[in-house]
């Protein structure tokens, strides 16, 4: 019984311990929306252009640059344009990066049109995470992948 328990104790921590990324959204959603779909104009949706993202080489990585340093600049989704500026959410924890992009990426159902698609690691966020970049920057990035 004792071991049952502990047992218990110890699953139950490690759940608690791991990044909510569903939670973690809630810091995006004023500007993303819950859905995802953003504000046209203001704020540019998330659902359906992650997977776009995640099927250029480098998108990935794009996506945690993003996240830990902001974007700034004209960016055009969807034949929309956006010129705005994204905080960095550097003061995350590398689990929690990778939880909150593994949110972005499954909630809309994005991950179902990136073939072969494997959730976002602490570890990928930490590689990049040393490489400190200006919000113009990333979007330079963006641009180098192709997008506008």
């Amino acid at each position: 019984m004792k071991r049952t328990l502990t047992a218990l104790l110890l699953i139950g921590s490690l759940a608690l311990a791991q990044a909510d990324g569903a939670k973690l959204y809630g810091q995006c959603a004023g500007c993303h929306q819950a859905n995802g779909q953003g504000v046209p104009g203001a704020f540019p949706p998330l659902a359906g252009h992650v997977s776009e993202i995640l099927n250029l080489k480098g998108g990935r990585e794009y996506l945690i640059k993003a996240l830990l340093w902001g974007l700034q600049g004209q960016i055009e989704v969807k034949g929309m344009k956006y010129n705005g500026a994204m905080p960095a959410y550097n003061g995350l924890k590398d689990e929690e990066i990778a939880a909150l992009l593994n949110h972005i990426a499954t909630a809309w159902g994005d991950d179902k049109k990136v073939p072969g698609f494997k959730p976002f690691t602490a570890a990928e966020v930490k590689a990049l995470r040393g490489n400190k970049l200006t919000a113009q920057q990333v979007l330079e990035e963006r641009k180098k992948l192709g997008l506008k």
